[in-house]
């Protein structure tokens, strides 16, 4: 019998393998489910309130906004609505959603919030980026806080 030859394997070491693999697998499953879903809160937010802004419903909008007291009606009007600074938005597509990176100092911080990054038409529907519309897209970041889900711009 030489070095590398084996006796028949014995069937306790099968069902060892396959418990072994099946663990590590749906391990991997639960990681990558986590990966794909730890932002869907906050997006679906976001796209609850473009639908409002898309729809007109801009009083709708507002409430999703959750605003502080310092930022009025008329100022998110001259922001979102048809004739502000982002709009009309008639289409938009969500881009990506992140945790900014901390820059504190020393200690851990904790991110209290996420940004969601949007790309918003004039537009309906969105235009493909081969489409000479797409140039007329602008890419906006809304800062969603975890606490209560309101939105804002982003802190930085």
């Amino acid at each position: 019998m030489g070095l590398l030859d084996s006796g028949p394997e014995e069937p306790q070491s099968k069902l060892l393998r396959y418990v072994i693999s099946g663990v590590a697998l749906a391990v991997l499953l639960a990681i990558g489910c986590w990966f794909l879903f730890r932002y869907a809160k906050e997006k679906r937010t976001v796209e609850h309130f473009l639908d409002a802004v898309v729809a007109g419903k801009m009083q709708q909008a507002y409430q999703i906004w959750h605003p502080h007291a310092t930022y009025t009606y008329g100022d998110f009007v001259g922001d979102w609505g048809p004739l502000g600074y982002y709009g009309p938005v008639k289409s938009y597509h969500i881009e990506s959603a992140s945790e900014p990176a901390s820059h504190g100092g020393g200690g851990v911080d904790e991110v209290s919030g996420v940004v969601v990054t949007v790309e918003i038409s004039p537009f309906a529907p969105f235009p493909d980026s081969s489409d000479p519309k797409s140039d007329q897209t602008r890419e906006v970041k809304i800062w969603v806080e975890r606490s209560d889900l309101s939105l804002s711009y982003p802190p930085f």
